[in-house]
């Protein structure tokens, strides 16, 4: 994959600094260590960082057209580039490369901003054209390429593929928003466009920033989204033919690389799924790669190693052990942000056993969110057929006393957690949900916080954030409306973003089948019933996968990718857990209550409560507020005009 980076004056046409650029571009470095690149005239600099994967020779940026009027730097893949390359040279364009960054500077010529909606495949990029004096930036329809930008005082726009290149710009404020802080402790990341500063943003999956010289930002243009539109009536059978040739189809334009190709193995339905099809388009045997945990209840390596075995892949394991704790402390660095997912751990793991093989990698991801595959979508209909039984006047009061005198049972198995499922059911639909997401409720996140962060957040609740996806979703039934909800937040925002700063923090490419935009569409619009049937989420899915894989694997408990936290945080990591919260700069920031983190602390480690979910997010808060200031930026230098 690869890394951009750009500095764009809306204003002024003198010479940007080339020494800042050059910083920014090589700050990105490990995203592409193959080859770099920048371009810069009066008002601009673009800068590319490259993994090469496809045209190794001729795939150089930044990329021009003929007349050099158009540049553009990119990350990413688009699969039917081919296609694309024969229609527009039917158009009189001309190809100097044979690979598909060239065909965004075409398509642009051609059909302008609305190119992006021809291109199939995973993309961030930033194309400027001379002649219109305009700087286009995009991002992929799902968010699999990540893409920040920043609006300086002086009238100077900052992109780049990772915040730490904009950290560079000693312009840029580094002030914390509160309300990226709010976020982070409910989801345990922070969702689009938001980010952890005030000043920086994350162009949304799906969106279009479109500046010119002269004239005021506009606010980002959306250009897709999931349809979710109801098709015509299809068969079980017919469907299950069909979901299986589109996923065969979407792995096979996956299989072009010029570099070796292997896929990640977990064990769970649709790595596997992903591993059976790539087998079955292979000449070679499959490359495949799994992380194992010595906790059984956290290991599904024996999975694995059933797919493996029966597809013959050449397969490759690694223990992770509790004494490996090494990437604990990178892991701030690598996401730029506060970013609370353990299993960020595992994939780091995962991620760097693969590059000791491969170039490109095929993972699973977006599964369980297309096909219904997470617990919490049963649980959720099952609470809506309770809050469809009663009026919302008698429910709230009703069940809002009961879930507050019931007894606090964490420790119990979801059907005996009364409490839980009491005050869920007082609440809304989008409310449940995100009470059913997050991961520190609305009590804890009030005991734990300031009266100085209360202030500053101003009534600001993260619910806000579903409540806005909620308010565009064009689905109508409830299944639908919570994957249109994950989709829009917890795949992007937390899945995306874990495999990308993972993958490519070793210079490995993920590509994401089940993500193909195409496919995507096409699932949307599958019955609710044939994605969650009874206690079975993917139904149509492991149905239609029962030739390809056994039931054992097909339908036993879903597991997760996950490691056994409580555990860790009471035995290896509790030296640097405690160091953690008693760090002054968690103090200094202001924004915690000391007192009540450390009882957090207390109940944890002597096992009367698990509050691992918290401590982890707090621990990595400290870590990135830690290695923030070792980040400093240099002073840039504008050259004369």
């Amino acid at each position: 994959m690869c890394a951009i980076a750009g500095i764009f004056d809306l204003h002024r046409h003198a010479d940007i600094d080339a020494g800042l650029l050059q910083a920014m571009t090589d700050r990105q470095f490990h995203r592409g260590p193959d080859q770099g690149g920048t371009h810069h005239e009066p008002g601009l600099g673009l800068g590319h960082r490259r993994l090469s994967i496809i045209d190794l020779g001729g795939g150089q940026q930044p990329l021009f057209n003929e007349d050099r009027s158009v540049v553009v730097v990119y990350n990413g893949e688009i699969y039917n580039y081919p296609a694309l390359m024969r229609e527009l040279q039917q158009f009189g364009h001309t190809f100097r490369t044979h690979c598909d960054t060239e065909v965004i500077v075409h398509a642009w010529e051609q059909w302008g901003e609305r190119c992006v909606e021809r291109f199939r495949g995973m993309f961030a990029f930033a194309l400027w054209d001379r002649r219109q004096q305009s700087l286009l930036l995009a991002r992929d329809r799902l968010g699999v390429k990540p893409l920040h930008y920043a609006l300086l005082d002086d009238g100077q726009l900052l992109f780049a593929s990772e915040m730490k290149a904009l950290l560079v710009h000693e312009g840029l404020r580094r002030e914390l928003d509160p309300l990226a802080v709010e976020d982070y402790f409910a989801y345990g990341y922070i969702p689009e466009p938001r980010t952890i500063f005030r000043q920086i943003r994350k162009l949304p999956p799906g969106h279009t920033l479109l500046l010119r010289k002269g004239q005021a930002p506009s606010a980002p243009r959306q250009y897709w989204d999931i349809p979710f539109a109801v098709h015509a009536p299809i068969s079980e059978a017919q469907a299950a033919d069909e979901l299986l040739a589109r996923l065969r189809e979407a792995v096979r334009i996956r299989l072009v690389a010029e570099v070796p190709l292997g896929a990640f193995l977990s064990g769970g339905v649709d790595s596997s799924a992903v591993v059976a099809m790539m087998a079955q388009e292979s000449q070679a045997p499959v490359n495949t790669c799994s992380i194992a945990f010595g906790d059984p209840r956290f290991d599904e390596t024996p999975y694995a190693r059933m797919v493996a075995e029966r597809y013959g892949t050449r397969h490759h394991a690694q223990s992770v052990e509790q004494h490996d704790i090494g990437p604990v402390d990178r892991l701030a660095g690598l996401y730029d942000e506060p970013y609370a997912d353990s299993s960020a751990l595992p994939t780091y793991r995962v991620c760097q056993l693969a590059r000791q093989r491969v170039t490109v990698a095929l993972s699973g991801d977006g599964g369980d969110e297309n096909l219904a595959g997470y617990r919490r979508y049963r649980w959720h209909l099952h609470e809506e057929r309770w809050r469809a039984l009663l009026p919302s006047g008698l429910r709230r009061p009703l069940f809002g006393t009961l879930g507050r005198l019931y007894p606090k049972a964490d420790w119990a198995p979801r059907p005996l957690r009364a409490k839980t499922t009491f005050q869920a059911l007082a609440r809304d639909s989008v409310s449940a949900y995100f009470h059913s997401v997050s991961i520190m409720s609305d009590q804890l996140r009030g005991s734990l916080f300031s009266d100085k962060l209360k202030r500053e957040l101003a009534g600001y609740h993260a619910r806000e954030v579903l409540q806005r996806h909620a308010r565009q979703c064009p689905a109508d039934d409830a299944l639908s409306r919570i994957q249109y909800l994950d989709l829009k937040t917890y795949l992007p925002g937390d899945i995306l973003t874990k495999v990308d700063r993972a993958s490519m923090a070793h210079g490995l490419e993920v590509r994401v089948p089940l993500l193909d935009h195409q496919l995507v569409e096409w699932m949307s619009s599958l019955p609710p019933d044939l994605k969650l049937r009874g206690g079975t989420g993917k139904y149509l899915f492991k149905r239609a996968l029962e030739r390809h894989l056994p039931d054992e694997l097909l339908y036993r408990d879903k597991m997760g990718f996950s490691v056994p936290l409580a555990g860790w945080l009471r035995g290896p990591l509790r030296p640097q857990l405690e160091n953690s919260l008693r760090s002054p700069v968690l103090a200094d920031c202001g924004m915690f209550n000391l007192d009540h983190m450390q009882t957090l602390l207390a109940q944890h480690l002597s096992g009367r409560s698990d509050h691992s979910a918290p401590l982890w997010s707090l621990m990595m808060f400290e870590s990135f507020l830690r290695q923030l200031p070792a980040a400093a930026p240099r002073k840039p230098v504008r050259q004369a005009a």
